[in-house]
């Protein structure tokens, strides 16, 4: 935790602040160790306080790391607090609240609202962090191999995402709370599949179905990011030959992760091989994203990107097919960057049909 914190001070000192604050819980959880309704104070000395409601104290005494844990009304009373706990120190804060933002800058005039510091220190991940990862990622193979020996034709969607998350929860893997989704999993068979982000839907699969199968589940606080789509049944030729050419597409994508490649040219190996093959219209997503606290993080895998990968990022490599009214195609790995990228998943590539 000392070091997350000296890293996350660094990273605040490069846009002149010596303090920060956070409201987040993600960043909350990085900086002490406390994830809940809280505010946490990291210092310049590196002095750290959590701020919490009375209904929050506990937990934040016991769960934190190293920390001063004050008790403070909800509301305006944390503000209240934090001000009196800040004072004239240049502060750093990922607040996104325009009233609470507002209400701050009249107390604290060298305050700024930015999430560099706290994305910029996550990026990395630690020895403790990979660990989780690799965990969470075993747990998500293990839910593979369930998906194998329960998908069945006639079976709905929302019948074996019940069995997943059940079994899920069995191993501590929680749902990540993931806004634009109503569904904790993507289960998507058929035409279903062709739609990325699908709702997890009353359809019933069929003989003939890809199934797209997308498990991102948070574990320990850490969220692992993979996805794999089975067949139900022989599939036509042309849905077997795109999934042949997303599979190589990915390959061609994980070979290519290594420290200092732009992750530009990670999204330009995967799309050039799906162009090359007159798929290119129909990978209408970016190729992969950073993981770790959220579903979502930096880096983005992308051609918009102008960030290098480093060493000991976690990003996925995801590229897709998706052909509108018919079938979806995704196959998606969570991985470690080193000089060989560590894949955290080993569940087969191939295609499995069932």
């Amino acid at each position: 935790m000392k070091h997350r914190r000296k890293t996350l001070l660094k990273h605040a000192q490069k846009i002149n602040c010596d303090t920060l604050v956070t409201f987040e819980p993600e960043n909350l959880f990085y900086m002490t160790g406390f994830w809940g309704e809280a505010i946490g104070l990291l210092e310049k000395n590196g002095k750290t306080t959590i701020i919490a409601p009375e209904l929050e104290v506990r937990r934040a005494k016991d769960e934190s790391e190293d920390c001063d844990v004050i008790t403070a009304e909800r509301g305006t009373g944390l503000i209240s607090s934090l001000i009196k706990n800040i004072k004239k120190n240049r502060v750093c804060t990922d607040c996104q609240n325009y009233s609470v933002m507002m209400s701050l800058k009249k107390s604290v005039p060298k305050i700024k609202s930015s999430t560099e510091p706290f994305y910029n220190s996550r990026i990395i991940k630690d020895e403790k962090e990979i660990k989780i990862l690799k965990k969470a990622s075993k747990i998500i193979d293990e839910m593979f191999d369930v998906c194998s020996k329960k998908m069945k034709v006639g079976q709905k969607e929302s019948d074996l995402q019940t069995i997943l998350m059940k079994y899920a929860l069995e191993q501590e893997m929680f749902d990540t709370g993931y806004k634009s989704t109503l569904n904790p999993l993507i289960i998507a068979g058929g035409p279903n599949g062709a739609l990325p982000h699908a709702q997890v839907s009353q359809r019933k699969f069929e003989k003939g179905d890809l199934v797209v199968t997308d498990l991102t589940l948070r574990y320990k606080g850490y969220v692992s990011d993979a996805t794999r789509t089975f067949a139900l049944g022989k599939i036509s030729s042309q849905a077997n030959e795109a999934y042949e050419i997303v599979k190589e597409s990915q390959r061609l994508g994980l070979k290519s992760v290594k420290p200092n490649v732009d992750c530009r040219d990670i999204d330009t190996v995967c799309r050039k091989h799906i162009e090359e093959k007159n798929y290119g219209k129909y990978f209408i997503h970016s190729t992969g994203h950073g993981i770790g606290l959220e579903v979502h993080e930096f880096p983005t895998i992308s051609y918009r990107s102008d960030t290098k990968l480093k060493k000991n990022m976690a990003i996925t490599v995801e590229p897709g097919i998706y052909i509108e009214n018919k079938f979806g195609i995704r196959i998606e790995d969570s991985l470690i960057v080193k000089d060989r990228p560590v894949v955290m998943h080993k569940f087969t590539k191939d295609l499995v049909t069932l």
